[in-house]
């Protein structure tokens, strides 16, 4: 895939501050990551469209267009863009691959050319995964040791990608930590949202489990990351992994509805994409981020994290 990337702050000069952090695909992860950048020096995100370039600029954070256009022959970065990436000191990657092998990496595709000379200032790399990598493990506990044994093609696929991305990082003598994320909530993004919508569905197979990150916890894990500088893997996620029907129905208790009629999972009729997330049972350890980041998570369960959204519903 060709990236046609966009100057919006055409004659704006990039100002040099000692720490300047780049985010490619400053969606809802990459903005909370950048609102966190901000108190540490300059930051820049890149969007696929105006109206995620407003979301930054609501945050006072410079924004710069990058548009997927399968037909437009492979160009190299923009002015803009390539004064960020020269200045850039902290580099955090969260564009996943194409979904189908073979492996079709967008940024990889974009930043591979690039050598030292163009990233005269990078000091580290953060490259934002998924703990999908791990695969089936039957409810049993992971951590990042654990062989990566998916046999989910977009898993199999960001393994691959994880692999590129550290090669890259090798070559340019940088370290890079791989950020393997379970399931992102947060505002706007949480199961006291769909409660209050009604469009929460409880699928029911027993044994199933899931673990969850709050997306101010991940943001706070990256930025420590970054800030130490951490070279390697880290699981970035909560302490519970629980059943989704109890997510659920917690959610609804919260909000005093009642939960929606559990349904058995064989039988439901789900989207293929829906239904492969439940073919992986396990349980994810967080350890190695506590002690190598020194970090306690704010929202260790979905429980706190839920409880949170609810007071700030309720305040709005």
């Amino acid at each position: 895939m060709a990236w046609v990337i966009t100057s919006l702050s055409r004659g704006r000069s990039v100002r040099l501050c000692k720490m300047h952090t780049l985010i490619l695909g400053a969606g809802f992860s990459g903005m909370r990551i950048a609102a966190k950048a901000q108190m540490l020096g300059s930051v820049c995100g890149t969007r696929r469209g105006q109206s995620g370039i407003e979301e930054l600029a609501a945050l006072n954070i410079p924004g710069i267009m990058v548009e997927g256009s399968p037909l437009a022959q492979p160009r190299k970065p923009g002015d803009e863009f390539a004064a960020h990436l020269a200045q850039a000191t902290h580099l955090y990657i969260s564009v996943a691959p194409a979904r189908q092998p073979p492996l079709d990496d967008p940024m990889l595709n974009l930043l591979k050319p690039l050598t030292r000379k163009q990233l005269p200032r990078l000091e580290w790399i953060g490259y934002l995964s998924t703990i999908g990598v791990y695969g089936d493990h039957d409810g049993r506990w992971v951590d990042e040791q654990t062989p990566c044994t998916s046999h989910q093609p977009r898993s199999i696929v960001r393994r691959e990608a994880e692999v590129a991305w550290q090669s890259w990082a090798e070559s340019l003598s940088l370290p890079i930590a791989l950020i393997r994320l379970s399931g992102i909530y947060g505002p706007g993004r949480n199961a006291v949202t769909d409660a209050l919508a009604g469009r929460a569905r409880m699928l029911i197979k027993p044994g199933q489990v899931f673990n969850r990150i709050h997306v101010e916890d991940l943001a706070t894990a990256a930025i420590k990351a970054g800030q130490l500088r951490f070279n390697g893997i880290l699981n970035i996620t909560d302490d519970l992994p629980a059943p989704p029907q109890d997510v659920i129905r917690y959610a609804h208790e919260l909000v005093g509805k009642s939960a929606p009629e559990a349904q058995d999972f064989a039988s439901a009729e789900i989207s293929p994409m829906a239904r492969s997330f439940y073919s992986e049972n396990k349980r994810v350890r967080n350890s190695l981020s506590k002690s190598s980041l020194g970090f306690d998570y704010a929202y260790p369960d979905y429980r706190a994290g839920l409880a949170m959204v609810w007071d700030q519903l309720k305040e709005t």
